[in-house]
């Protein structure tokens, strides 16, 4: 069990790293999933 989640969240963390590729990348995806966050709080 503790293998699987492991596994999980090691491809999970590979995932966002290859996504986001730079710290200004990292910064540009989390103000996004802020402002989606945020629009979800004012409905």
């Amino acid at each position: 069990m503790k293998n699987k989640v492991f596994l999980v969240m090691l491809l999970s963390i590979a995932a966002l790293s290859a996504g986001c590729n730079t710290v200004a990348g990292a910064g540009k995806d989390i103000q996004r999933g802020g402002e989606k966050i945020e629009g979800a709080a004012t409905k």
